[in-house]
Formats: C-alpha cells, sequence, structure tokens
C-alpha cells in the first residue's frame, strides 16, 4: 500500500498516462526514502494491465514479466560489494531489450534505479534512447540528485517530483507503519520532517546510533575521548556514513540555535566538513584516518567556541 505522498504522485502520473500527456520517459526525482521507486512500480503495473490481468500481476510480484525490465547497482567483479555506479554494458543491454517487441500488450517499460549514479559512458549511451523514442516503450529514471545526470538527459524526460509531505500526515504514517507517538515525533523531528528517514531510523537503531553520536561528540569537545579513539569507533562497522550524517546534522541544528555569529561559522564550517568527510569514504580513503581529522576539527572548534553545553543537548528537535 503506498503511503498518503506516494499516492498522490502515483495519481498524477495515472492521469498524465491514462489521458495521453506522459512521453516515453519520465524523471522520478525526490528526496532519498520518499518511496519512488514504489510509485514507479505501481505505476508499471497499472501500465502492464496488472489492475484487471491476474497472469500480469502475478508476473510483475514475481519479478518475471517479460516486458518489465530494471537496471541498478551490480555487484563487483569480487562480488564483495555493490559497484558505485551503473556503467554503460548495463545500460546498452537494458536499451537493447527495450527496443524488442512487447510479449504482452503493447508496452515495455525499463526503470533505471538510481539513475543519478550512471557514468559518462552510459549516459550518452541512455541519451541515445531518449533522442530515439518508439511508440509504447518507457523509460523511468529514479534519482535522489538529479542534478548529477547531464542537462541533455533531464531535459528529455517529464519530471514526477516528490516533496516531503505535511508534519501530521508523516506523523499519521509513522504510527500506522507501528511506530509509537512520542518516539515517531522525535525520529520525524531528527530527520527535518523526512518520514521515510524516521521510519528507517526506529526499524534499525538509527536513533540509537544518534544518540551515541552526539555522546561521543560531547566526549571528544570535553577532551574525555580522543578523536582517534572515536574515529576507530565510528568506522569500525558499516555505519560510518549515517554517523557522520547524524553529526552533521547536530552541528547544523545547533549552530542554528546560536546568535554568535562567529561561533555560527564555526559549526557551519565544521558541518561542511563533514559532509566532505562522507564523500571521501567512497574513495579508497583510510576512513579512520579521515574521520579522525574531523574530530580533531571538532574538538578544537568547541575549544574555541567554548561552549560546554551537551552536543546531543536538543539536537533531534527542530
Amino acid at each position: 500500500m503506498l503511503a498518503p505522498w506516494q499516492q498522490r504522485a502515483f495519481e498524477r502520473a495515472v492521469d498524465a498516462l491514462d489521458n495521453g500527456r506522459m512521453g516515453h520517459a519520465m524523471l522520478l526525482c525526490g528526496p532519498a526514502r520518499l518511496g519512488k521507486r514504489a510509485v514507479a512500480d505501481r505505476l508499471a503495473s497499472h501500465l502492464l494491465g496488472a489492475d484487471h490481468d491476474a497472469r500480469a500481476a502475478s508476473l510483475i510480484a514475481a519479478g518475471t514479466h517479460p516486458d518489465l525490465l530494471a537496471v541498478g547497482l551490480e555487484p563487483n567483479r569480487e562480488g564483495t560489494r555493490l559497484r558505485t555506479e551503473i556503467v554503460i554494458e548495463q545500460i546498452r543491454t537494458l536499451t537493447g531489450k527495450l527496443a524488442l517487441t512487447a510479449q504482452y500488450g503493447q508496452a515495455r517499460v525499463a526503470i533505471v534505479d538510481p539513475a543519478d549514479v550512471i557514468n559518462h559512458a552510459a549516459a550518452n549511451a541512455l541519451l541515445k534512447t531518449l533522442e530515439e523514442p518508439q511508440p509504447g516503450r518507457y523509460l523511468w529514471l529514479v534519482a535522489a540528485d538529479p542534478m548529477r545526470l547531464p542537462a541533455t538527459i533531464r531535459s528529455r524526460c517529464q519530471r514526477l517530483e516528490f516533496r516531503l509531505p505535511p508534519r501530521e500526515e508523516a506523523l499519521d504514517w509513522l504510527q500506522s507503519q507501528g511506530h509509537a507517538g512520542h518516539a515517531a515525533a522525535e525520529a520525524l523531528d531528527a530527520a527535518r520532517g523526512h518520514p521515510g528517514i524516521a521510519d528507517h531510523w526506529l526499524r534499525e537503531g538509527g536513533m540509537a546510533l544518534r544518540a551515541g553520536v552526539a555522546t561521543d561528540l560531547d566526549a571528544v569537545a570535553a577532551g574525555t575521548l580522543a578523536p582517534s579513539e572515536a574515529a576507530k569507533r565510528w568506522t569500525a562497522d558499516d555505519d560510518a556514513d549515517a554517523r557522520l550524517r547524524h553529526a552533521a546534522d547536530l552541528a547544523a541544528t545547533r549552530a542554528a540555535g546560536l546568535t554568535d555569529p562567529t561561533r555560527t561559522r564555526r559549526l557551519t564550517a565544521w558541518f561542511a566538513h563533514a559532509n566532505r568527510t562522507r564523500d571521501l569514504l567512497r574513495t579508497t580513503v583510510r576512513a579512520d584516518l579521515a574521520v579522525g581529522e574531523l574530530l580533531l576539527a571538532w574538538r578544537e572548534a568547541m575549544g574555541e567556541t567554548g561552549h560546554s553545553r551537551s552536543a546531543g543537548g536538543r539536537g533531534t528537535r527542530r
């Protein structure tokens, strides 16, 4: 079942599709974890007749419908982790299949998710398909960061945009997912109104992780925890990126509550440093060294501001 904001996006797309206003290419864009792929899948089911054809519905549910194609991040050659980009071979295979005659009905659908990580060569291959549309062929790109796509691709796609829902709607939805009211409100505030992220944190221990990050930031600022020790802890598992996101958000929230422009600038600069470090962790850099440098900068910034209030404090409230 779609969330209310997903249902609205779906209905807009169905209206355009059923009334002949939908072109061959669509860009579903907006923040991650808002359900863009769920809407794309539901729209594909509608287009391929699953709403009234039990066989089509069964094939789609099993992931074997021959007219529904998809491409995403694949494992690396060693099979140890996912690649960080979609490559040209994947796009060529996808577009080649898209051009074939539909096996059921008159339509074929290809979904690229996440489209904003296709590399340059893959983007060029995709552009050829966008420039030469065929009747009954639909190409849908799912992207949390559409500006990473070339302008030549974006300009050839209709946009279906996803935005954060109203707070009360988000809270109602979180509670419908089984989360207690107080916990839902706290997580939603921490996620800055993003219900998908709040739900993920509540299910996967993200709020406890956030509290631990706040505690470590306090200890580093107070000099009771060495930046290098905290860095080893933060990078010892697969949650390093999540910890840095929490740390950056706690710094931004804290900066927003200050009136001293010098302190605000220092915390804002540290926020930017934290986000650059998140990007670094996607490279071959030694994660503990990069995070250690970041936390050393935190201790220096906190020492300069002379701020003794808890880093966690009201960090989960806007």
